[in-house]
């Protein structure tokens, strides 16, 4: 009886984190002009206008990524992503933009992968010249403890 009460609780709190999650893309697809579309596990694909790739992860912590093949992510890219970063951590879009450019051209210049930390969340930005994906930047709130 025990064993059946404590994986009841534990598919509500799934059910709970499933549809905070789902909530969370929802409002970052409504900001950034984009749809909600496909959801594998953690992760939801957020379809943004143009060619950058939108995703949420959520975990504790959720995490918004942005993705781009092109040889040098446009300024949509940043704002997508920094209107994410508003929704996910709560950064004004127009500071955390400022903050992902500077962790990009960081990973662009020292070849490999930055990190800032500001105001509880971080920024990472990764690049490669010769992949498929070109630029990966990452926010997400820094985890108590």
């Amino acid at each position: 009886m025990l064993r059946l009460a404590l994986a009841a609780l534990l598919l509500v709190s799934t059910a709970a984190q499933a549809d905070e999650c789902d909530g969370l893309a929802a409002r970052i697809a409504a900001a950034t002009g984009g749809k909600v579309a496909r959801r594998q596990g953690p992760s939801i694909d957020i379809r943004v206008p143009g060619s950058t790739k939108l995703d949420l992860t959520c975990r504790a912590e959720p995490i918004a990524q942005a993705a781009s093949g092109d040889p040098s992510p446009s300024a949509a890219y940043f704002q997508v992503l920094s209107i994410a970063t508003e929704v996910v951590v709560g950064e004004r879009a127009d500071a955390a933009q400022a903050i992902l450019v500077r962790a990009y051209e960081t990973a662009l210049r020292e070849r490999r992968k930055s990190f800032i930390q500001q105001n509880g969340w971080s920024a990472s930005c990764y690049t490669d010249s010769a992949g498929a994906i070109r630029t990966l930047c990452s926010v997400g709130r820094i985890p108590p403890g």
